[in-house]
């Protein structure tokens, strides 16, 4: 946890974690102990938030389970394996859309299933820019911005990103997140069973 000090002007060289100066200085926990009961109701709510984009995104990429069984026409404890044996979402991705451009014939069908991808990687984005990384608390105990843990070149010196605020446009986008992850997921059990015909039918 990190606390804002909006006040303070720095240069982009100065900004440590949570888009702060690196002047060791601790929060005032105190303070922030005090404020937080006045903000919970929010604390909580952009929380649920969250965890819920998280349930959704992992509950949509265990589906790449059962693309992985109907593109490799095997059983379900294969295809497990195989997920579980690319332990990275990227990896499970890539050998679904060469299984596609390998397998399906049907371009259609092969476009389907591409476009599912884009919207879950778009989504992927999104996720990870609430999983990965650190969360700023305003002196009110708001979740007032996230700290991304990428790095960036500024003058040939290494840097985090600019923080960027959790503000009204944010949550709505992360609202529509999580119900686009329920569309795709939804168009992903109408999928699955279209690629087992279509495989079963070439033979």
């Amino acid at each position: 946890m990190c606390a804002d000090r909006p006040d303070q002007h720095v240069s982009e060289h100065d900004i440590g974690f949570g888009g702060e100066p690196n002047h060791g200085r601790a929060p005032d926990f105190l303070g922030l102990d005090k404020a937080a009961y006045a903000t919970a109701d929010r604390r909580t709510f952009l929380l649920a938030l969250i965890g819920n984009l998280a349930f959704v995104w992992s509950n949509n990429e265990s589906m790449f389970i059962y693309l992985i069984k109907a593109l490799m026409q095997t059983d379900e404890a294969a295809a497990v394996i195989v997920f579980v044996t690319l332990n990275t979402a990227r990896s499970r991705i890539e050998l679904v859309e060469r299984l596609g451009r390998a397998k399906v014939k049907d371009k259609n069908l092969l476009k389907a299933l591409n476009t599912l991808i884009e919207r879950f990687n778009v989504c992927t984005r999104v996720r990870n820019e609430f999983n990965h990384c650190m969360y700023g608390i305003d002196d009110t105990g708001v979740m007032s911005h996230t700290q991304s843990f990428r790095i960036r070149d500024i003058d040939g010196l290494p840097a985090l990103e600019r923080p960027k605020p959790i503000d009204e446009g944010r949550i709505a986008h992360l609202l529509e997140t999580i119900e686009e992850m329920k569309r795709i997921n939804r168009e992903l059990w109408d999928l699955v069973p279209r690629l087992h015909a279509h495989l079963a039918a070439l033979g």
